[in-house]
């Protein structure tokens, strides 16, 4: 068991940090407006967050580099620069509404208002990751994953039928309704997210050089086990992301929705909404989620964004870095919190700001996937290691599931 856990690492902490306030928030939408309308797509996203998630990962572990690297010598720079900034945007939103979830817990836990928290939470994010090592971050991203667990409890406390529940898991029921598609691409979009794609490759890298790979050329190739290992943490820990999804669903499906709380505008009605119907331990339990899972996200939306930038201008970049020789990367990361924090500080409603981040995600992840598809059969970048044919097939249907989701939400719009 040991051994089997000292294999999960960059995949098993994606994977949790899916599952960030912005995620969660947007679960909880989905159960309180449809009940159990929507616990299927936990299932149906299932392989194909594996796949392009693998498909992220094997370009870094083949190219030695992360995305943005692996893309540089091979595409335009105006097109790295649209994708960069695309995704620093929608990092910083996400950053934003994942602070002001957080701050909403710590609210109701403690009484301390959104001003203050806010601030001291970021920068307890900022001064964390800058003054710490890579095998000190590592660990705590890795044990913090367990915070998640809280949600599986919350949802067994209030009482779903089950039976229900799993048919509706296995058994789709589609409407189309701009609100329904709307919610299915804000669902898909915090599932399938671009930032996890950047973060991915880039951990992985990260974990090479914390094995003594330093140079490029050191890190190129990849033996058949360690291309296994990887498959292996990608399944386990999008595996645990999607049931957390799958059991937040449930939850507020059992909870608010049977209830009749239907709209919710706030992470405080999300979770005060369950005292009275599932208890004071369902209700602590799915704020301090809140805390745990923002604390665990955040350090990864902004480190996605700072590692793609830095890698675009050709900077020093590295969680193992001190902070004298990777100072642009560590500003990029330092800057992108600090604009979440002002706009979450501005932010008149918390869980419209983490619903609407989830659909930009949405609709900006189809042509960033198409261009990491690319990529991953490019044999000028992958060598031998281009994508197998399962890996393929999969990942152009994850593709063109959320392009059709996004299409179809502003038709129906």
């Amino acid at each position: 068991m040991a051994s089997f856990f000292k294999k999960l690492g960059p995949g098993l902490v994606t994977g949790a940090s899916d599952d960030d306030p912005s995620g969660i928030a947007t679960y909880a939408v989905a159960g309180a407006s449809f009940g159990y309308g929507t616990l299927w797509t936990a299932v149906l996203t299932l392989p194909l967050m594996i796949a392009v998630q693998l498909v992220c990962a094997r370009i870094g572990m083949v190219c030695g580099v992360g995305l943005t690297g692996a893309l540089r010598r091979h595409y335009p720079r105006w097109l790295l620069y649209a994708i960069c900034v695309l995704l620093l945007v929608a990092n910083i939103f996400n950053i934003g509404a994942d602070l002001g979830g957080m701050a909403d817990a710590v609210s109701m836990l403690t009484g301390i208002p959104k001003f203050v928290s806010v601030p001291a939470l970021g920068a307890a994010v900022v001064v964390f990751t800058v003054y710490t090592s890579y095998v000190t971050f590592a660990k705590y991203v890795k044990w913090s994953t367990l915070v998640l667990f809280s949600y599986i409890i919350s949802a067994v406390l209030s009482h779903p039928d089950w039976r229900v529940g799993l048919y509706r898991a296995l058994v789709p029921e589609l409407r189309w309704s701009s609100a329904y598609l709307t919610t299915v691409v804000a669902i898909l979009g915090t599932t399938i997210s671009p930032y996890l794609f950047f973060w991915q490759a880039s951990y992985e890298v990260e974990a090479e050089k914390a094995m003594g790979r330093r140079s490029r050329h050191a890190r190129r190739g990849a033996t058949i086990d360690e291309l296994s290992d990887a498959r292996t943490d990608v399944v386990v820990g999008m595996s645990f992301s999607n049931l957390v999804q799958f059991f937040i669903i449930l939850a507020t499906a059992s909870t608010l929705y049977r209830g009749g709380h239907r709209d919710i505008e706030t992470t405080r009605q999300a979770a005060e909404a369950l005292r009275p119907l599932a208890g004071n331990a369902a209700y602590i339990l799915f704020s301090i989620g809140l805390i745990g899972s923002g604390l665990l996200a955040v350090p990864v939306l902004a480190g996605s964004a700072s590692f793609a930038i830095a890698e675009l201008r050709g900077w020093r970049a590295g969680l193992n870095e001190p902070f004298r020789r990777a100072r642009r990367f560590y500003v990029v990361f330092g800057a992108a919190i600090t604009v979440g924090i002002a706009l979450e500080v501005f932010s008149a409603s918390p869980i419209k700001m983490l619903f609407y981040s989830a659909i930009l995600n949405g609709v900006a992840a189809p042509p960033l996937m198409v261009i990491i598809m690319l990529v991953a059969n490019n044999t000028k970048v992958m060598g031998e290691w281009t994508n197998t044919r399962p890996l393929n097939v999969l990942g152009w249907i994850a593709t063109a599931l959320m392009a059709a989701a996004s299409v179809g939400m502003f038709v129906a719009g």
